[in-house]
């Protein structure tokens, strides 16, 4: 994956939707149209994928990790942090706003396009998900790939296997401490 150019893909989110009470859905909003270039062109990013909003690793660890260490990360030469997931874009706003996250921006690929052109794409119908990313992390620079990580055992066999080893904001910090060096 080192070296890979990132694909042309646009993705359909939502700006602007608010509500007067957690209780209530946001709307009155529109939709934004971003494309791969917007959110990966001259800049050197993060970019985090997970199976899916509000599940369990997802939401107690990995984006939470990614929030703390948001400093951190920016200091060691990052533009931008992105997590991204096959989901929509409102329940990706949802998800940023019930877990707090301020820094961290949320790419939803609710079409999985992306997902599948990185090679990511998995069945989770055994958890009734349908098409789900894998757990990946990047960093990529201008486009293109300059570091890879992804969780061991990539399946679509519907095993409940899902590994938090690899894409850790802790590795992703490790590398670019050692790469400062």
């Amino acid at each position: 994956m080192i070296g890979l150019q990132i694909p042309k893909v646009i993705f359909k989110t939502r700006e602007g939707d608010s509500s007067s009470s957690l209780n209530e859905c946001s709307i009155g909003g529109k939709w934004i149209d971003k494309s791969t270039d917007d959110y990966f062109n001259g800049k050197r990013v993060i970019i985090f994928s997970l199976p899916g909003a509000f599940t369990p690793t997802c939401s107690s660890q990995q984006l939470p990790g990614f929030e703390t260490n948001y400093l951190k990360l920016k200091e060691l030469g990052i533009d931008e942090i992105y997590c991204c997931s096959v989901n929509d874009s409102y329940t990706m706003n949802a998800w940023a706003e019930k877990l707090q996250i301020k820094n961290i921006k949320l790419i939803p690929d609710g079409s999985g396009l992306f997902t599948k052109f990185m090679g990511m794409l998995v069945s989770k119908d055994h958890n009734g998900f349908g098409q789900r990313s894998w757990r990946y992390m990047a960093i990529i620079n201008n486009g293109i790939v300059e570091k890879w990580w992804q969780e061991p055992g990539i399946n679509n066999d519907g095993s409940d296997d899902d590994p938090y080893i690899e894409t850790t904001p802790d590795n992703c910090i490790k590398y670019l401490s050692e790469k400062k060096i």
